[in-house]
């Protein structure tokens, strides 16, 4: 899965680890990924928005990627420097559009049960990208120091 990364090449720690396609797991793949950034001092809020995005995340490669499909892998790719954490969750899934993603703040959206996750992730990370196929998204935090 290895992608390109945008965090500085400093002191670069980078991982990866697949996980099946059930929801019990993204409590695990968040421990992991927090007990190699604790070390990087970053802010309580800052560390909130990297967990809340990078469980939606999961969850949504879960639901809407593997459609709940065990067999089917969610591939979870960390990048840690000094300036920034990246993380990326890939599914297996044929993705989505994520030009032309609906704003669920706009009336005909408000009440939709659905369609808040990559808002907040959007708003919350300091860049987000997605591949071609929408299958994997990339997310960056910044580390203000």
């Amino acid at each position: 899965m290895a992608g390109h990364s945008e965090c500085a090449k400093i002191k670069e720690e980078r991982f990866e680890f697949k996980v099946p396609s059930n929801i019990k797991y993204i409590k695990e793949v968040w421990s992991k990924i927090l007990s190699r950034i604790s070390r990087l001092h970053m802010s309580d809020a800052d560390i909130f928005d990297l967990r809340l995005s990078t469980e939606e995340s999961i969850v949504n490669a879960i639901k809407y990627g593997n459609k709940f499909k065990e067999d089917l892998p969610v591939e979870i790719e960390v990048v840690i420097s000094n300036n920034c954490v990246q993380i990326s969750i890939e599914d297996k899934g044929e993705g989505f559009d994520h030009v032309n993603l609906p704003d669920p703040t706009v009336n005909n959206n408000i009440g939709k049960a659905s369609g808040r996750g990559l808002y907040l992730i959007m708003h919350l990370m300091d860049k987000v990208t997605f591949n071609e196929k929408g299958n994997r998204i990339t997310m960056i935090k910044y580390i203000k120091r």
